[in-house]
């Protein structure tokens, strides 16, 4: 092979390679990106019904969620996907490894159910092998994405400038708001605020260490980290920070927008703070009197070293 032909072979697979990486945190950015990782393409949501023992068909939602080198965490909701269908009964929790033929099968332990996730299908089987239902793969959106902002609205970031935020804030070359950003008025009150944000995929990571950022009003955090598939505590996403839970985890699988939409109400001389938020659509906190008695502040989004991407945010002062 001839040096200049060999450089440049080098220099496109070392290109690909580098383009197709996680950062030093294992985490990618971008779909694209993560489209590298085979585990990105399994990982999501299934929905579908199944015949039960009692000859009775039920619908089933089941969230699966990448942790890295083939392996994977099934959770299963009766009635179906968290805010569309669960009837709040407990989860069912099974972990498996990806086999050699690309199928992976999560084994009930009680009763020897199964259910076999291959070619985009999960078929559950009961104990002697009978196939009682397929889930199909599902990507949700949310109602709210894409929400124009109303007539009045102050645009914070639609992508054009950084005009609303202090020195220092960031933008990728696509157009999307990095973390780590102070709103340049710090006299916020009563507002109506939407947000949309996309957590990166970390399948290697745990705990707040995947795809950690928050959404800081006037003091009080709501939790951003990608608690898809988790039990949906106060630490986790949609949580308002280690002291009230959300009162359903609608966290979608990493890299999908999400959306959270607030009506906020600063404290006044009688009354504490009001919050209610809306993730995904959802009510996750209904007019909740919150700790901080801040009676006007500014809007702070996290920098945890995660990276943490938003776009499309407007306030509306009431």
């Amino acid at each position: 092979m001839k040096p200049l032909i060999q450089l440049t072979l080098f220099s496109s697979i070392f290109l690909t390679y580098a383009f197709s990486a996680p950062d030093k945190k294992g985490a990618y950015s971008t779909p694209e990106d993560a489209a590298k990782d085979p585990d990105f393409s399994i990982q999501g949501e299934y929905e579908g019904s199944y015949t039960k023992g009692n000859g009775n068909k039920s619908i089933v939602g089941i969230q699966v969620v990448a942790l890295g080198n083939g392996i994977f965490n099934a959770v299963g909701f009766e009635g179906g996907l968290p805010g569309n269908g669960w009837d709040l009964s407990e989860r069912a929790q099974s972990e498996a490894k990806q086999a050699d033929d690309g199928s992976v099968t999560f084994k009930k332990e009680e009763g020897g159910s199964s259910a076999v996730l291959k070619e985009g299908k999960l078929t559950i089987y009961s104990a002697g092998g009978k196939a009682l239902g397929t889930l199909n793969r599902v990507e949700r959106k949310s109602p709210t994405m894409g929400m124009k902002a109303p007539e009045g609205a102050i645009k914070l970031f639609d992508g054009s400038s950084l005009q609303h935020w202090k020195t220092g804030a960031r933008k990728t070359e696509d157009g999307l708001l990095m973390e780590g950003v102070n709103s340049a008025r710090n006299d916020f009150k009563n507002f109506t605020l939407h947000i949309e944000f996309r957590l990166p995929y970390m399948p290697k990571a745990r705990g707040q260490g995947r795809g950690n950022s928050g959404m800081y009003l006037l003091g009080t955090e709501t939790q951003m980290l990608d608690s898809f598939g988790l039990s949906g505590e106060s630490n986790e996403c949609g949580g308002l920070y280690k002291w009230k839970k959300p009162d359903v985890n609608m966290c979608y699988p990493p890299l999908r927008w999400q959306t959270y939409d607030v009506e906020f109400q600063a404290a006044t001389k009688d009354t504490p703070p009001i919050m209610t938020v809306k993730h995904n659509g959802i009510i996750i906190h209904d007019k909740v009197n919150l700790r901080k008695r801040s009676s006007q502040g500014n809007i702070h989004l996290q920098n945890h070293s995660n990276p943490v991407r938003y776009r499309n945010i407007w306030i509306v002062e009431n």
